[in-house]
């Protein structure tokens, strides 16, 4: 499976945020989407990416004002991304070896999407129960091979 496929299944909606938009501003449009981090852009260019981890490490933790704090004092600048031909187990790499939840897409240096952890483990689960109902069908001798 590939993070094309994960794309079409969740869709390619990205959501971001300006460098110079308040931590508050972030913060409050991921409650209102329900989502757990932002890419920053600058003019279409990714500059970093906010999650609820830097607000709860850079913010809440060191005293600052969420109203006052621009983005880009707080976001990770060091993004990994893939592209949507990679396949899952990397995405698992990367995030595992990383510490990351969220891994955006870029093919042809475009932005076309943003993966999470979850969408992740989804489709390892979703991939794995294939092969278990295919191996049911072929011990019950349904299987069409």
């Amino acid at each position: 499976m590939t993070v094309k496929d994960i794309l079409n299944r969740k869709g390619n909606q990205v959501y971001s945020v300006h460098p110079d938009e308040t931590v508050y501003d972030a913060i409050k449009k991921m409650a209102e989407l329900n989502i757990g981090a932002l890419l920053v852009l600058n003019d279409k260019e990714l500059t970093g990416v906010i999650s609820e981890r830097d607000y709860r490490n850079k913010v809440i933790l060191k005293g600052r004002a969420s109203a006052t704090t621009p983005v880009r004092d707080i976001m990770t600048s060091q993004v990994y991304c893939v592209n949507s031909s990679d396949n899952i187990n990397t995405c698992m790499s990367i995030m595992t070896e990383k510490k990351i939840r969220h891994l955006p897409v870029m093919d042809n240096g475009s932005i076309i999407g943003i993966i999470s952890i979850g969408d992740v483990v989804k489709a390892v689960i979703d991939e794995q129960q294939v092969e278990i109902d295919n191996l049911r069908d072929y011990i019950a001798g349904s299987y069409p091979g």
